[in-house]
């Protein structure tokens, strides 16, 4: 049998389809499917573009920080709680844009792994104050470490001065 020949369910030798060079080979035998599938429009859309990057981001950002068991959103938290003590859940969620249910979720998983605490507010009785504990403080030099990691395979993956003009580009939402 020849290189350009395969074996069908069958055991019949039947010829393969040759793919255009640069072409994967999808699981099923098939080409690859974002290969061909055209994205008309969307390759214009900038939006499209930034979510396809997030995705990419988050992906690597879990791969890297996955032995910690760190997700982005609680590095986020963490990191802004470790940079201003005693800020209030609605300070947090207001800043980083999170829905205030959401990050009472959030703040109970980090609470429960003993990296925060909320203290009631002597002031407002409604309100607490959110610290990092001791753990907290360790675990988060830990993260920040593995984030400039993550940070590096960004600048491996668009270049070092894109990523500093994407930086400067998206200051404007931050």
């Amino acid at each position: 049998m020849t290189e350009s020949a395969q074996v069908s369910k069958t055991g019949r030798s039947r010829p393969s389809a040759r793919l255009p060079r640069g072409r994967k080979q999808a699981a099923n035998g098939g080409a690859n499917l974002d290969d061909e599938i055209g994205l008309d429009a969307l390759a214009g859309h900038a939006g499209y573009a930034v979510r396809r990057f997030q995705i990419w981001i988050f992906q690597d950002f879990i791969r890297t920080l996955g032995a910690v068991d760190i997700r982005p959103t609680q590095y986020s938290v963490m990191t802004v709680i470790g940079a201003n003590p005693g800020l209030s859940q609605m300070a947090v969620a207001k800043r980083l844009g999170i829905e205030r249910a959401r990050l009472v979720h959030l703040l109970d998983s980090l609470e429960h792994r003993d990296l925060i605490s909320r203290i009631r507010s002597a002031t407002d009785r409604r309100s607490h104050a959110l610290h990092l504990t001791a753990r907290g403080k360790t675990a988060l030099a830990q993260f920040k470490r593995l984030a400039t990691e993550h940070e590096r395979h960004v600048a491996e993956k668009i270049g070092k001065a894109n990523r500093e003009k994407l930086l400067q580009i998206l200051s404007a939402f931050t």
